[in-house]
């Protein structure tokens, strides 16, 4: 469950950066760049998703503006499974995590 992200990969004029559109906005009109090596402090939807994307190893450097997501690789880095991560940024529930039940749920099945 959670909201879908649709992502489409497109590769950079230059070798070794990868650029993501997806469908929703998650900057606002602001960049985000996030490095390798340096802390990611907050908790917003890009704050998570770079994250995320440097726990997957390969990636010297995120950014984000607005709907674009940019990764440049470290030498030798892929983009193999970065797709994937964007997709699921707002997957909430998980094979193994129980969902919730809210009381006007148990209250309709009662």
């Amino acid at each position: 469950m959670g909201q879908l992200v649709t992502v489409i990969e497109k590769p950079a004029r230059r070798g070794g950066i990868v650029r993501f559109e997806v469908n929703r906005v998650l900057t606002g009109t602001g960049h985000e760049v996030y490095r390798v090596g340096n802390e990611v402090e907050g908790t917003r939807p890009p704050d998570e998703l770079a994250r995320r994307i440097f726990t997957n190893g390969g990636v010297e450097k995120v950014s984000v503006y607005g709907n674009v997501i940019t990764v440049d690789l470290q030498k030798g880095g892929s983009a193999e499974g970065l797709k994937g991560i964007i997709e699921d940024l707002y997957t909430y529930y998980r094979p193994g995590v129980e969902v919730p039940v809210f009381a006007t749920e148990e209250a309709a099945a009662g």
